[in-house]
């Protein structure tokens, strides 16, 4: 039979409308949802009768469609399946379906695969493998559809499914800056959205754990509290996505400020005396995704313990308070907090001073996020608590993590009511895409990565800057209090100064420290100001912000923290030619300021390079020795290495710079316990591996390393290596492993497969679970890979060979082995990084490939 493809248009425009107007007067959700989706059911299998398809072939329908679960304007997923390739007619027929789709005016995404491409393509393809995985035949062979599922499901790994969903997720976190507080979110994608909801049951459907939020409940991996929330976080979602797409009339999942307050309207917001409607709608949204990202973590974290309870280990006692579990920290009673709220901090604390814990587990966050409750006027004036909250702020590592912790479970809001009134709180401008709280932590967050060596290569100058300023912490204060007056009126930094004053006394600063942060948060504003609007080529424009920095302490400190301000505000706001103008305001007020000062120390690189000189003379070499080689060297240099190992690079390579030959230089580490070994050459494809390789192969394992690439595209490298059977005889190695390893990078010789060697016992019995990480670093241009994995023969060069293979270029390694245990830290950039999913294989590789 023939269709009239104009009367179904009509049908479906019609079928919309009323779909628009039951949902305008009964507002359900759920009903609309349900019923849209058995609309198009009819439609398509109508459509499809028209072309007497052959009885062996089927049509499903997967993605959120074959879920039930179709939104106003949300694509339309099929699935053609075929017993084999289609014949020339039943593929002429395929064609004239999918133009007629578009004629009736439904959007639809579509495959055509038989049985063997759809399982080929979801071993290849997460994403794929996820949309099969909710297919729901609508018409067609039913005995094919039956045999793709069961075939489907069979080659299904459910704990690998759920790795692979984890990464996937974490990876979508980190292109949303990891923060659902962008002013104009993403329903769908943006943390604390609709695919945090999705990847729950996606994986709960590859376990067979359950397909609805009562049968989660009934399978133990969630209570029925957290079942309660559930559908609360998935109504709301739901109202504003099918709200959205009817305001747009298009598939639009960004609340983008052209719809809230439209949007608002529609939800039965109202404006009040000190809040808009849309302010209001937005503000439920950000507690919405706050609670959602929650849940999502807890049941994520119940979910991977019921695939792989054999990762399961017994709790290991931290103090009479807290234990360990795998590598989350644990409570020992769930009511700790209730009891000793003073030991709220300690939990944040445990986190900061051990880096092999990875995160807390679901009955520590709910004990937490309960304990916000106790924190009142006296916790707050207790000494200890403030000692405590000081502590965190000044700790080594963990400072962001344990910020955004804090306030994701709103303690740090508890604490600092004032910073509690600003969570979730817009900015209408034209600069900031965060609420004022995510804006504040990344700017914290930006100071933070200054000091850290893996991302020198982003903003050198003010890596340098950092590491030359005293007391670092003073300007993370200054970060919490900048923007914490937003919203009452007023000159912010004005109020916010009163804020900062009363903290800095409360928590027994020194007056010149005190002076120091309420003097930034009162001045933030000034530097961009000057830098953008002023003449910086007129002297009397830097006289005056010299007269008002004062000394070059103070123009430090606001240096860095204007840039961490401007770069928080939105990734686009800042560019480099921004970066420049305070660059240049810089230099120039530090060398007005050093016309009327007696130098100042140049900190921690000018130190080693100072240090390393003096070495040199020792050697008899010229005073200028260094500058060919140095000229070639960048800040992350001088932040890695000693001056002793500066000095030694420069005197076994000053008259080589610029010889094409490599250089391997080898001396005897710690009185002869192991090697220190430098190789210098000009940088080519896959070095890293044949270098691991022939180590590992030479009867040495790698106990720390730094890679280095310099201006002129050589690398620099230094290894320290211990041999793995202790035979001691690492002087009569130091020639032959100078000469045969010369010679194999001469001839350019392919990587060595190391041979495997024996596991230790602790890692045989106590394994350790590999972790890895990649995010893209602020420029896009570079990758960070994070892991951490059991030590073990040929675990570097598992990981070279892995990174070869995907095509991406090593530029710096931090490697660090700490007993059993590897913490790694590669900058990569090329090959598959540049593509999510390619990425994301990556990552799983590596993961399957660290495991022991």
């Amino acid at each position: 039979m023939s269709l009239d493809i104009a009367a179904l248009r009509t049908e479906v425009r019609a079928r919309q409308a009323a779909l628009q107007a039951a949902y305008e007067s009964d507002n359900d959700a759920e009903a609309l949802l349900r019923q849209r989706c058995a609309d198009v059911d009819e439609i398509l299998r109508r459509l499809w009768d028209s072309f007497a398809f052959p009885g062996s072939i089927a049509l499903a329908a997967v993605g959120g469609y074959g879920r039930g679960e179709l939104y106003p304007a949300s694509d339309i997923d099929l699935l053609i399946l075929l017993p084999q390739a289609p014949s020339a007619s039943t593929a002429e027929k395929l064609e004239r379906l999918v133009g007629s789709f578009w004629d009736i005016g439904l959007e639809i995404g579509h495959s055509v695969r038989t049985i063997p491409e759809c399982l080929n393509e979801a071993a290849r393809d997460i994403t794929v493998q996820t949309a099969l995985l909710e297919a729901r035949l609508l018409t067609g062979n039913d005995k094919l559809f039956t045999t793709f599922r069961k075939r489907l499901f069979g080659n299904l790994d459910p704990l690998g499914f759920f790795e692979a969903k984890r990464l996937e997720q974490q990876d979508r976190y980190l292109r949303h800056n990891e923060t659902p507080y962008s002013l104009e979110p993403n329903l769908k994608e943006s943390p604390g959205g609709l695919r945090d909801l999705q990847v729950i049951f996606w994986i709960a459907k590859a376990a067979g754990f359950g397909n609805t939020w009562d049968e989660l409940g009934k399978g133990g991996v969630m209570s029925q509290e957290g079942v309660a929330f559930g559908k609360q976080f998935e109504d709301l979602l739901r109202h504003l996505r099918i709200r959205l797409h009817f305001i747009a009339r298009r598939r639009e999942d960004r609340l983008l400020f052209d719809y809230q307050s439209t949007l608002a309207a529609r939800y039965g917001y109202q404006d009040s005396e000190s809040k808009r409607a849309s302010e209001q709608l937005m503000q439920a949204y950000y507690r919405n995704a706050k609670g959602l990202m929650l849940l999502n973590t807890i049941v994520l974290q119940n979910m991977g313990a019921a695939l792989a309870p054999e990762n399961l280990q017994r709790p290991q006692a931290y103090d009479a308070n807290f234990q360990i579990v795998g590598n989350l920290l644990d409570v020992c009673d769930d009511k700790l907090f209730e009891r000793q709220p003073g030991l709220i901090f300690d939990a944040f604390r445990i986190m900061q001073e051990n880096s092999e814990l990875q995160g807390m587990t679901a009955p520590t966050l709910r004990a937490l996020w309960l304990a916000r409750e106790r924190i009142d006027d006296g916790f707050r004036a207790d000494p200890a608590n403030r000692a405590m909250f000081l502590a965190l702020l000044q700790a080594e590592r963990g400072v962001i993590h344990e910020f955004r912790r804090m306030n994701q479970l709103d303690i740090l809001g508890a604490y600092l009511p004032n910073f509690g009134r600003i969570v979730g709180q817009m900015q209408h401008d034209l600069f900031h895409v965060y609420t004022v709280d995510q804006h504040i932590l990344q700017v914290l967050r930006n100071l933070r990565r200054f000091t850290m060596s893996e991302f020198a290569h982003e903003y050198p100058l003010c890596s340098r800057t950092i590491n030359e300023f005293e007391q670092p912490w003073l300007l993370y204060i200054a970060a919490l209090f900048h923007d914490i007056a937003k919203g009452r009126g007023g000159d912010h930094s004005e109020k916010g100064t009163v804020d900062a004053r009363e903290f800095c006394d409360n928590h027994g600063l020194t007056e010149s420290e005190t002076e120091l942060v309420v003097w930034l948060v009162r001045h933030h504003l000034v530097m961009s100001q000057i830098a953008q609007k002023e003449d910086l080529s007129d002297p009397e424009v830097i006289g005056r912000f010299a007269a008002l920095v004062g000394d070059v302490r103070h123009l430090q400190a606001l240096y860095l923290l204007t840039h961490a301000d401007i770069r928080g505000t939105s990734p686009k706001v800042w560019n480099q030619w921004k970066g420049k103008l305070l660059a240049d305001l810089y230099q120039l007020t530090l060398h007005y300021l050093a016309q009327d000062e007696t130098p100042v120390s140049h900190g921690i690189i000018a130190d080693r390079q100072a240090e390393a000189m003096r070495l040199l003379r020792f050697f008899a070499l010229s005073d200028t020795v260094h500058e060919r080689l140095w000229k070639q060297l960048d800040t992350v240099y001088f932040l890695r290495h000693s001056a002793e190992e500066i000095a030694w690079h420069t005197r076994s390579l000053h008259y080589r710079i610029h010889n094409n030959r490599p250089v391997v230089r080898a001396r005897l580490w710690q009185d002869g316990v192991g090697l220190q070994v430098m190789v210098y050459t000009r940088d080519q494809r896959d070095l890293f591996a044949r270098l691991v390789g022939f180590f590992a192969r030479a009867g040495y394992s790698i106990v720390d390393a730094k890679i280095h690439t310099t201006e002129h595209g050589y690398a620099l490298d230094s290894f320290i290596l211990l041999d793995v059977e202790r035979r001691d005889h690492n002087r009569e190695m130091l020639n032959y492993i100078e000469h045969e390893l010369e010679d194999r990078l001469t001839r350019e010789l392919p990587p060595e497969i190391p041979s495997a060697g024996r596991l230790s016992r602790q890692v045989r019995h106590f394994p350790i679970k590999p972790e890895v990480s990649i995010s893209g670093d602020e420029k896009g241009k570079h990758f960070i890979l994070s892991l951490t994995a059991a030590d073990r023969p040929g675990l570097l060069y598992t990981v070279a060979s892995t990174l070869a293979e995907h095509g991406a270029n090593l530029h710096t390694a931090k490697i660090v082995t700490l007993g059993e245990r590897a913490e790694d830290v590669f900058l990569i950039s090329g090959g598959d990084l540049s593509d999510t999913k390619r990425r994301i294989r990556l990552e799983t590789e590596l993961m399957e490939r660290l495991k022991v």
